[in-house]
């Protein structure tokens, strides 16, 4: 399997696509004004200190002082306690015994500014990788709570091993389940690397500077995309292609040995017609070769994918028809929801089979298929119903949430009233109003298509209700309402 990774920058936004054997698998967007904070590291100057409230503003460098309660003040607890933040349960040490004004003190971003909030933080510091969380302050290995219970003993037994005796708090993740030994050991080494750099910064920075800042997209393409397969890694910024080229020599040097700088004419994009992908992602409808087709609906609650065969008719009998739509399905269902990083609950209706056989091979196909996939999926067998129901790990937003916003005129259902219904909305409304108001006269504005209903097919019982209510109605067209909007005006 060749993979190829392509690195699209722009001022504003930073576009990913992984490409394996000609075909897009994964699409990475992030835009620089959605960057957060969370996660960030400051060595910051405590302002204010409020016993009252328990509470610190520290000066991080940003418009608004950040906040630091006395709850999120790490500390070490005496009696041989493991060290951490203070429970609930535990007595607290008064927040003015413990930080002073005009203090220097190494804060990290728990929550973004909101409104008129300042940015939360807190004085435990934890450094993130791929697989690990590292704790430098801690000196404790841990699982991740989401890992089941009776695997946790032999992951965490694996872990103290490869980190040895070097000081320093590990949490493994729930992607770092099934990692190798080599690749723990490789996420380890980043983290102290990434911890030494911190603190030397921080020795040299004056108050007030940012220590750390969470990997944008381009680092996390180093440290989380790159495997054995990736033969390339094209960028087309040669700024940013330094600047990524400085990073991974000093952290990964077998990925930044793969980056190439991209200097042809036609855009990055192009070579695999990946706006095209982008295009078909955000649509409900995904054609298969053979004819048939695969509809996907994402909801709040769960995405549903429905197989289709459509025009694909077969050489031989109905049976095998169903059978190469499902096997082709499968691989393209799998594949859309890395494209679309669809997660949580996934229902899928394949065709229905007669054979069990056939049953049975479309799902070793799917699982197969599946992975592949860096994401942590779950996939059972058919229901009774002929359902296979799965689950994708959550682990960013979706492609359709990050590009897209529900629809003005039909505030995300999907559909909107037709110009007659609403015309009919709008004669009740008017005999409602008249029922209650004594107006001169009403005036109906609404969009182009109601108003023309109501004068063709529509007149004559917007005339009865004229006469029904002895006073005239108007009409208004207005282009910039949508279908469903309309407004009464009483005159």
């Amino acid at each position: 399997m060749q993979q190829d990774i392509l690195i699209n920058w722009s001022p504003q936004e930073t576009r990913v696509a992984v490409v394996e054997n000609g075909a897009v698998q994964e699409l990475h967007v992030e835009r620089t004004l959605e960057r957060g904070l969370v996660g960030n590291v400051y060595l910051g100057k405590v302002a204010r200190v409020l016993p009252g409230m328990q509470s610190a503003f520290i000066d991080i460098g940003l418009e608004r002082a950040a906040f630091l309660h006395v709850a999120d003040v790490w500390h070490r607890h005496p009696d041989g306690e493991p060290p951490g933040l203070i429970k609930a349960t535990q007595p607290t040490v008064p927040i003015e015994r413990q930080v002073f004004e005009g203090q220097s003190l190494m804060v990290q971003v728990i929550k973004d500014p909101i409104g008129t909030k300042g940015a939360r933080l807190s004085t435990q510091i934890s450094v993130a990788g791929r697989l690990l969380v590292f704790l430098p302050q801690d000196d404790h290995v841990g699982v991740s709570q989401k890992i089941p219970t009776d695997q946790r003993d032999a992951l965490r037994a694996r872990l103290q091993a490869i980190v040895g005796e070097q000081g320093g708090g590990f949490i493994l993740r729930t992607n770092g389940e099934d990692a190798s030994d080599a690749e723990l050991a490789e996420d380890v080494a980043y983290l102290r690397k990434a911890w030494a750099r911190i603190k030397e910064a921080s020795t040299r920075l004056p108050a007030t500077s940012l220590l750390h800042q969470d990997l944008n997209l381009l680092q996390r393409v180093l440290r989380d995309l790159v495997s054995e397969e990736t033969q390339t890694i094209r960028l087309d910024s040669r700024e940013q292609f330094e600047m990524l080229s400085a990073f991974g020599r000093e952290f990964m040097p077998a990925a930044a040995s793969r980056l190439q700088l991209y200097k042809g004419e036609r855009p990055i994009f192009d070579l695999y017609s990946i706006d095209d992908e982008i295009a078909r992602a955000l649509g409900r409808r995904v054609d298969l070769k053979s004819g048939g087709y695969v509809i996907v609906d994402q909801t709040e609650a769960l995405t549903t994918v429905d197989v289709n065969t459509g025009g694909y008719v077969g050489a031989r009998n109905f049976d095998d028809t169903i059978f190469k739509t499902n096997l082709e399905a499968a691989g393209t269902i799998a594949r859309q929801l890395r494209l679309r990083n669809l997660g949580g609950i996934v229902i899928v209706d394949f065709i229905d089979m007669v054979r069990e056989d056939h049953r049975e091979a479309v799902l070793a196909e799917f699982r197969k298929h599946l992975a592949r996939d860096r994401v942590k999926t779950m996939a059972g067998g058919f229901s009774h119903l002929g359902l296979v129901e799965m689950t994708r790990k959550r682990t960013r937003e979706s492609l359709a949430h990050m590009l897209c916003e529900p629809c003005e005129a039909c505030q995300g259902k999907g559909s909107v009233k037709t110009a007659r219904s609403v015309g009919y909305d709008i004669l009740r409304e008017i005999l409602r109003e008249a029922r209650q108001f004594n107006p001169r006269e009403f005036r109906v504005v609404a969009s182009p298509r109601v108003v023309e209903l109501f004068l063709d097919e529509e007149s004559q019982h917007l005339a009865g209700l004229s006469d029904f209510i002895g006073k005239p109605i108007s009409l208004q067209s207005e282009s910039a309402m949508g279908p469903e909007q309309y407004d009464i005006v009483l005159l």
